[in-house]
């Protein structure tokens, strides 16, 4: 089965620094039929204005995944973690017990365009912990590229959580499948461009939950970059 979620039909919020498009009930935005997706808990696409940005603030219990699509963000915690997330950058914080940070937007020229994502975590209470990394297009290039897992495999980034997360980018007409697990789930995100996948067209901002099938299909129909997520 597959339910498609339309960029046209997600909450947004909009201030004079920031725009921000809700999958899944967030903030002020609340829809009792889109409240996640198994361990899914937030996907937000954030557009924020040169010099400007979320201001300290505290999380806990919840892994925390940033993936950046253009420009650069800054990142500051009461850890003493101090970085910058360029495009194809993908930084995850575990919130564990509490973690105080800020995210910013290190050009005072240009925008920065990234996806925020909220995983609940298996256990509570874990030690917070901050890690990043970069994967370059040429990785992701025509195939599924495992970017964050629950056991670091691959290179990726680790999350406590048992679910995985994949990036792709796709020229027109690249077909990419993936495989699900008996009783696994999937969501698949179109970051930019147009793919079809098990039958649906999905253009830039749409999302599709997937669930009792077997194998999720994907091809591009123009350049694209997706993010897929495979859920227990």
């Amino acid at each position: 089965m597959m339910i498609v979620r339309r960029d046209r039909d997600r909450g947004c919020s909009r201030y004079n620094w920031l725009e921000s498009r809700h999958t899944f009930s967030f903030a002020d935005y609340f829809d009792p039929d889109y409240m996640g997706f198994s361990s899914l808990r937030v996907l937000n696409e954030d557009r924020v204005a040169p010099s400007a940005g979320f201001p300290l603030h505290p999380h806990r219990d919840m892994e925390i995944i940033s993936y950046v699509l253009e420009g650069t963000l800054k990142h500051q915690d009461n850890r003493g973690n101090s970085s910058l997330i360029s495009a194809g950058g993908v930084q995850r914080m575990s919130a564990g017990t509490g973690i105080i940070h800020s995210e910013y937007n290190a050009s005072d020229t240009e925008s920065v365009h990234f996806l925020q994502i909220w995983i609940e975590p298996a256990v509570l209470g874990t030690r917070p912990s901050y890690e990043q990394k970069t994967f370059g297009e040429a990785e992701k290039q025509g195939d599924l590229r495992l970017i964050v897992s629950p056991d670091g495999r691959e290179e990726s980034l680790r999350i406590q959580q048992d679910a995985c997360l994949y990036a792709a980018v796709l020229m027109e007409g690249d077909g990419i499948k993936h495989p699900l697990a008996p009783g696994r789930k999937a969501f698949a995100q179109v970051a930019r461009g147009a793919v079809t996948s098990n039958g649906s067209r999905l253009a830039a901002g749409d999302g599709a939950a997937v669930w009792q099938e077997k194998v999720i299909y994907l091809t591009a129909t123009e350049s694209s970059e997706i993010l897929l997520f495979d859920l227990a």
